[in-house]
Order: structure tokens, then C-alpha cells, then sequence
């Protein structure tokens, strides 16, 4: 599967007032920039409008694939794009501050990176964030990398071909002693279990929530399901077990710019370390913590990072 991922570089034009974790905020101003720049039927609704089939922002935000709290994943297809916000959980940011995101594309949306780039200028001419005097927190768009590497400036508003990399399964390293691994929580995680979001993650759960995550990811952006073991490794994640956690819920308040109004969120935050037979599972946190996982992913919401011990010493 192809994954592009496309670091942003940008200046703050005033101030903005954003909320601790700023995910939705984007989404929801990178889908109407994005509708503003490529409709023009100038419809309201898009199922009934004669391009839907051809329209890049239908495709990306309009398929039936928007990512919902009561619909499974198998029912929803996942979205061809993950926004990853300031990670910082300031809510006040100040003018000329950086102001800097990635955005990843999976699959065929690769190729409709110019639209995007595009999306994402209108985006800050429009403003991000809840109204402060009037006006929403503009910015302007500096600079777009990827692999290090700069692919669009504002001064030649010229982009470069994109190189997006084609990834793989790989299989599971059985020569690898890997007996305790650490996990951080980066932004909230939101999983269900029994049609209940969790407020705990024992192991098997992360695995599920990984699997689910790469399998509809690959099925629909790459060349279909992968062939994983799952039943096995779920079977052998319920024997690992957990040695320490800090990882609680977390509410929080976020700003909804269709609705103009505070709504609020939850999700897990804080770490965890478990000790068993991780090797097994090294390629599918590999690939996870670049995907994120659970539900509300494509806003930014979980990401993690993770690091390794075999009998006590660091990997």
C-alpha cells in the first residue's frame, strides 16, 4: 500500500484559539476548504450531484466513509487520509507562531496531493479554530516536505512529484527476544469493546484495534486484506499480561466550527508496559503507530510510540 506522508510548514497570521487536542478542528476545516476548492456543482448535499463519482472531495469525505461512533469498521470503509495536528495541547497560540502539521495520504489519494495542498491554503485564509474578535485564526502556508525533503514553497508555488512509499506486511521476526515493551499514548485512544468504549487496554485489545486498522486500510487503499494469522494472534495477546499502567479516560472539550459551538470528546491517555511474547507483534506496532488506530484515527487520534526490552535490557 502507498503511503505518503507530507509534513507542513506554516506561520500563524493572528491569533487562534484552538482546542487541547485540535484534530476534529482540522478535519473539519480541511473538508470544507477542500469542498470550496474543487466543487462546482455548489451543492449542498453530495450523493445527488452528477460528479460525485469524480469528485475528489465526494470521494474523500462524502463515500459513506466517514469515520463514525456507531458504525463498525467493516460497515464504514476507512478515509484515504489521516491529519496529524500540533501534537502540544496548548489552546492559545499567539501571532507569527509556527503552526506546523503532516498529513498522509494512502493508496490513489497520492496522486490528488496538489488538491490538497491547495485545500489547506484556503484553509488558512478562512481560519481555524473558535472566533476571536470576529475572526478565526488564519495562517499562511510556508512550506510542504516530504521525506525531509521540500516539495512546495510558497515563493514558487510549484510542487514537486511526490514520492510515497510502497509498504508491506512483513512477517513476524520469530528470532527476536522481545519479553516487556512500553507504550505511550500520544493522543487519545477511542476503542470500543462490547460496543462500549473501553476505559482499560489490555493487550488483546490493542492487538485487535491494530489489526482491524491495517486490515481495512490495505483491503481498500492496497492490494487487499492481508493474509495475518488473526485468530492466532489475538489467542496469544490474551496471554500477555500487564505489568504496570498509568493509562486512564480522559474527557476534553473540543470546538465544532459546522455546529459553532463546544462539544465534548474522550479518549485514553497515559502508558502502559506489558511483558510476554511481544515479537510477534513488533511488525503490526511498526506499522500501527504510522497508521494510528481506533476510532476518529483519521482526526489524529491514536498515536502511539512504543520501545522494547529482552530480559531487562533496552532493544
Amino acid at each position: 500500500m502507498l503511503i505518503g506522508r507530507y509534513d507542513f510548514g506554516c506561520t500563524l497570521l493572528g491569533e487562534a484559539l484552538l482546542p487541547p487536542y485540535k484534530g476534529s478542528t482540522f478535519r473539519g476545516a480541511f473538508g470544507g476548504a477542500l469542498k470550496r476548492a474543487v466543487c462546482v456543482a455548489r451543492l449542498k448535499e453530495c450523493p445527488t450531484c452528477l460528479l460525485a463519482s469524480r469528485c475528489i472531495y465526494a470521494q474523500t469525505f462524502e463515500s459513506g466513509s466517514r469515520e463514525t461512533e456507531n458504525i463498525s469498521v467493516k460497515a464504514s470503509p476507512p478515509v484515504p487520509y489521516l491529519i496529524e495536528p500540533p501534537l502540544d495541547t496548548r489552546t492559545r497560540y499567539s501571532k507569527g507562531t509556527p503552526f506546523d502539521f503532516s498529513l498522509l495520504l494512502f493508496g490513489d489519494a497520492n496522486q490528488s496531493l496538489p488538491y490538497f495542498v491547495y485545500a489547506f491554503e484556503i484553509m488558512g485564509e478562512t481560519g481555524i479554530g473558535k472566533k476571536l474578535q470576529g475572526e478565526r485564526g488564519q495562517f499562511t502556508l510556508n512550506s510542504v516536505k516530504s521525506a525531509g525533503a521540500v516539495i512546495y514553497d510558497s515563493a514558487s508555488k510549484k510542487l514537486k512529484s511526490p514520492a510515497p512509499l510502497d509498504v508491506m506486511i512483513a512477517p513476524a521476526t520469530g528470532n527476536i527476544n522481545c519479553s516487556s515493551l512500553r507504550l505511550n499514548l500520544l493522543t487519545p485512544l477511542r476503542l470500543k469493546q462490547n460496543n462500549t468504549f473501553s476505559s482499560e487496554l489490555p493487550f488483546h485489545l490493542l492487538v485487535r484495534a491494530m489489526l482491524r486498522r491495517i486490515s481495512t486500510l490495505f483491503e481498500h487503499f492496497g492490494d487487499g486484506e492481508p493474509p495475518l494469522d488473526y485468530r492466532g494472534l489475538i489467542a496469544q495477546a490474551e496471554g500477555i499480561t500487564i505489568e504496570s499502567s498509568s493509562i486512564r479516560w480522559h474527557d476534553w472539550e473540543r470546538y465544532s466550527n459546522r455546529q459553532e459551538q463546544a462539544m465534548m470528546m474522550g479518549g485514553l491517555i497515559g502508558s502502559a508496559t506489558y511483558r510476554g511474547k511481544l515479537a510477534p507483534y513488533l511488525h503490526l506496532l511498526d506499522l500501527a503507530r504510522v497508521l494510528h488506530i481506533g476510532k476518529q484515527s483519521s482526526f489524529g487520534l491514536g498515536l502511539f510510540e512504543y520501545e522494547t526490552t529482552s530480559e531487562g535490557s533496552p532493544s
